[in-house]
């Protein structure tokens, strides 16, 4: 015999249940569709994610009295120029911003937090590819025992998400990325040729990914932080004949654009005289800074766009290397796109993770460390 809920139930599990599902896998599909290689030429049959996010989405819309998107194009449309808030789900209110999408309504390719959402669809494929990504160098470098070979291959990811393929040539004379150069040659691949204008691509002169040209517009980057810096500043310019590469775009939205705001704060810390250990114990967390005091901090810094995500996902961090302090530090700019972003955060992190971690923004644990720095300075 089934066990059908009552109705309240069945409205409450509709609310916090079933849509949200549904929601995890529209944005799936979104993701898989922006892996094709032109996603502007969909035929039948379509990606497998992406035909059961167009099936439940359509069922949804269906029994709700709302008009289906009645093809893939359809919902593509729907994805870039429809909120989610907007859309006939009943979805907790906290789960998205008004005006966040799933796709850029400029580009038509997959936003942040398209990929958060895709996250929480189990075994995805830019879950798996991200994560075998990072664990694969972490292996390769814990078999070579080398530390530093790690550090090295975060760097460049974050820094040089563009090269040409002489400079990848040239990495084969750095010593520390050796033990995964085979693995960094995996991840460049060769630019899109709609990215280059007059022969030549541009560069973001503040996360320095491949620009997209926007026609009257000027540039686009795909970059959250970035966009919400001001209008996108053309940095390196890179000529089409020279054979331009770019990161696989899970890295370049999971690893390159938070780890600028790791390398930022790395800077800050720095500059205030304080030792800063990146990445320590093969990416245990992200920042072990040492205080004046003899204390030491362990942060992990999430450059998340969705709080809900976030705390859902929290956890205490490893107590390896050991700490005294743990702190979840999130973008500035995070906070001023939701200024519930904490409230939310809160209410959706688990409550081990509440009670070993302290959420703070990037500038409230800079003022921190200043604060310690000269006191230490003037006793």
């Amino acid at each position: 015999m089934v066990h059908r809920p009552a109705a309240g139930q069945r409205e409450k599990r509709g609310v916090n249940g079933e849509d949200v599902r549904l929601l995890r896998t529209i944005a799936g599909g979104i993701v898989q569709l922006g892996e094709i290689a032109s996603p502007g030429a969909f035929s039948l049959p379509y990606p497998a994610d992406a035909q059961r996010a167009l099936d439940q989405v359509a069922l949804a819309c269906l029994l709700r009295g709302e008009p289906p998107p009645h093809s893939l194009p359809d919902l593509i449309t729907w994805c870039a120029q429809r909120p989610v808030r907007d859309w006939p789900l009943r979805l907790p209110p906290d789960q998205a911003a008004p005006g966040d999408r799933l796709l850029d309504p400029h580009t038509r390719t997959p936003t942040q937090l398209c990929y958060e959402w895709a996250l929480r669809v189990p075994d995805t494929g830019t879950e798996l590819y991200e994560r075998q990504v990072m664990l694969g160098a972490i292996s390769l470098c814990r078999g070579a025992s080398a530390p530093e070979s790690y550090t090295a291959f975060r760097r460049l990811v974050i820094e040089r998400p563009v090269l040409t393929r002489g400079e990848l040539a040239l990495l084969h004379g750095e010593p520390d990325l050796q033990p995964v150069l085979d693995l960094i040659r995996e991840q460049y691949r060769p630019a899109p040729a709609a990215s280059a204008i007059d022969g030549s691509f541009a560069a973001c002169s503040r996360c320095r990914c491949l620009l997209v040209p926007a026609g009257a517009d000027g540039w686009w980057c795909e970059q959250d932080r970035c966009r919400r810096e001001g209008p996108a500043r053309p940095g390196t310019r890179h000529r089409a004949d020279q054979e331009v590469l770019q990161l696989a775009r899970p890295l370049r939205i999971f690893v390159t654009g938070p780890g600028r705001a790791e390398v930022d704060l790395e800077h800050r810390l720095a500059a205030l005289g304080l030792t800063v250990e990146m990445w320590p114990g093969f990416d245990a967390y992200d920042l072990r800074v040492h205080l004046p005091d003899g204390r030491v901090w362990a942060i992990d810094v999430k450059d998340r766009a969705s709080p809900a995500l976030l705390g859902m996902d929290a956890a205490p961090l490893p107590a390896a290397p050991p700490h005294d302090a743990a702190f979840l530090v999130i973008p500035q700019y995070r906070f001023r796109d939701r200024p519930d972003y904490r409230e939310v955060f809160s209410h959706h992190c688990p409550p081990d993770a509440a009670q070993a971690l302290t959420l703070c923004t990037d500038r409230e644990l800079g003022r921190r460390a200043r604060r310690i720095t000269e006191e230490a300075r003037r006793a």
